[in-house]
């Protein structure tokens, strides 16, 4: 399989492609014409992406706080991801660049080698519209409300409607491209190119694949990260379904030099770039919409920089409680950094991140309050660019990373870094007591559609009238539940039995249209089914 493989042929490549750009009705799978390497290939995969309406469904979906929480400013999933391609253009960009120095290496052109270019060719190459159609699509499994609606549903899913397997933001959207989402032909999905299949896999593997696996087989230190420890439950984090994993295989068998259960070069930089979006880009929202205060981030800062002789003698606190004294949540996030990432993390280097991100948020970008005005907005701006700039050039580029790490990574400063950044939204945004109620709202709304369509479906005088976009959606994963049962048994998890796959495959179809939800269309919707237009 090439990395310009699609699944399906097709005559029509793709409805806004001029005639100019090549023969419409070429087939990229047979076609001999077709080049190695056909950058056209992927930019038809960053246009349908563009064009599906579950990008632009990201417009109305949460971010981290919804814009009713703290203002009109706040991004959301849609403004995100374009972040998230800009950053990861760029990343791919310094890597391409190191592949064509090692190509021209090879062909004779250059008298050095260049070693990073090498690794990047040897791993599948870079491509840098490649990256930015995985991070276009990185969110698009994100259900109303984002991260608390996928717990929600996840839960539900797992506890109540019978389906081990639960829900998973990184899954759904390998689910999207490859199945739900449609090009009005005869065959599911946006049928985008291995290369970019590959690039939205986050965490290539399923969530069975790590049930029955102990902590004292492989311990947390070990395992990849987003694995989790829950060894009945199996992963916390995966990119596919059991009904998608032998699409998950196709699309990374056409990487052969990537290990099993490691991101290819250019999901490493989506992912990266998602990361370096959310731990930078999110805080312009917070400090124009004045939820970080400077008296309480100076004083969690200033107290562990002051302490961190006496707070590294300190004895771990009751898992109950939360040490609540200044100082104490940084302590225990080095702890939790230290425990399952000591391959990077160093108490020195995490002293020398707390200081700068101090120095830069607490001291610097909060000490005067957001007023609107231009002094205000060039702050803002300047932290930003700042950061950006640092983190995009602090890369490190491994042939054999670490099992918790990717090929592409941070540097061991930045990385600490961007941990301290996180925690900043962590700790100051989203642990603010006055988002529980809210919150708690929000949660019963996804809820209540995922067991509301149940009820529905499950009503023999009504159950003619369901969504029929839901009715055709059972049908079909229902039938393809019983496929998987015939072709590869070993992949299902929970009961197996005929009611038992019916249930299944009425499930995951009820989760897939929950999720296909805006925010708005969420509360809309839930009004509805509960009776509250009455």
């Amino acid at each position: 399989m090439t990395r310009e493989s699609r699944r399906y042929a097709e005559r029509e490549v793709s409805q806004h492609r001029s005639a100019a750009a090549g023969d419409p009705d070429l087939d990229l799978e047979s076609s001999g014409t077709v080049p190695p390497r056909d950058p056209q290939a992927f930019r038809i995969d960053l246009e349908r992406l563009r064009f599906s309406s579950y990008f632009a469904r990201l417009s109305d979906v949460t971010q981290v706080v919804p814009r009713s929480g703290v203002g009109p400013v706040m991004h959301n999933r849609l403004t995100h991801s374009l972040k998230v391609s800009a950053v990861a253009r760029v990343i791919a960009s310094q890597l391409a660049g190191h592949a064509t120095r090692h190509a021209e290496f090879a062909r004779g052109e250059r008298s050095e080698d260049d070693a990073v270019g090498a690794i990047v060719t040897r791993l599948g190459g870079c491509d840098t519209i490649v990256v930015q159609a995985a991070a276009h699509a990185h969110d698009l499994g994100h259900p109303p409300f984002g991260h608390l609606g996928e717990r929600v549903l996840d839960r539900v899913a797992r506890e109540r409607l019978g389906l081990a397997e639960g829900f998973e933001g990184n899954a759904q959207t390998f689910r999207i491209v490859t199945q739900l989402d449609t090009l009005g032909r005869d065959f599911p999905g946006l049928n985008l190119t291995a290369a970019v299949r590959a690039a939205t896999l986050k965490y290539p593997w399923t969530r069975a694949e790590w049930i029955g696996t102990s902590l004292d087989e492989i311990s947390v230190t070990e395992r990849p990260r987003g694995v989790g420890d829950d060894v009945v439950g199996g992963a916390e984090k995966f990119s596919a379904y059991a009904l998608d994993a032998p699409e998950m295989a196709e699309a990374l068998a056409a990487f052969p030099n990537i290990g099993r259960g490691v991101q290819t070069v250019e999901c490493a930089v989506m992912d990266l770039a998602d990361d370096i979006a959310y731990a930078v880009h999110d805080l312009d929202d917070f400090t124009r919409a004045g939820v970080l205060q400077q008296a309480a981030v100076s004083g969690e800062f200033r107290a562990w920089l002051d302490g961190a002789a006496e707070f590294a003698e300190m004895s771990l606190p009751d898992p109950a409680t939360r040490w609540l004294a200044p100082g104490c949540a940084l302590e225990l996030l080095w702890r939790r950094l230290r425990l399952k990432d000591g391959w990077i993390a160093d108490r020195d280097a995490f002293a020398a991140a707390v200081q700068r991100v101090s120095d830069e948020i607490g001291d610097a970008l909060l000490a005067v309050p957001y007023d609107g005005g231009i002094e205000s907005e060039r702050a803002v701006s300047g932290f930003t660019r700042r950061w950006i700039e640092h983190l995009r050039t602090s890369i490190v580029v491994e042939a054999h990373p670490h099992v918790r790490s990717g090929h592409v990574r941070l540097n061991q400063q930045a990385w600490h870094e961007v941990m301290v950044l996180k925690f900043v939204h962590a700790h100051f945004v989203l642990e603010r007591p006055e988002l529980g109620q809210p919150q708690r709202g929000r949660a019963r709304i996804v809820a209540g559609l995922a067991l509301g369509f149940e009820e529905w479906l499950d009503d023999p005088a009504d159950a003619v009238r369901a969504p029929r976009r839901l009715v055709e959606w059972i049908d079909e994963a229902t039938e393809a539940t019983f496929e998987l049962r015939r072709d590869r048994p070993e992949l299902l998890s929970g009961d197996v039995s005929d009611a038992g796959l019916v249930r299944q495959g009425r499930t995951r179809a009820i989760l897939d249209y929950v999720s296909s939800f805006s925010d708005q269309q969420a509360i809309t919707t839930y009004r509805a089914l509960s009776g509250g237009d009455h």
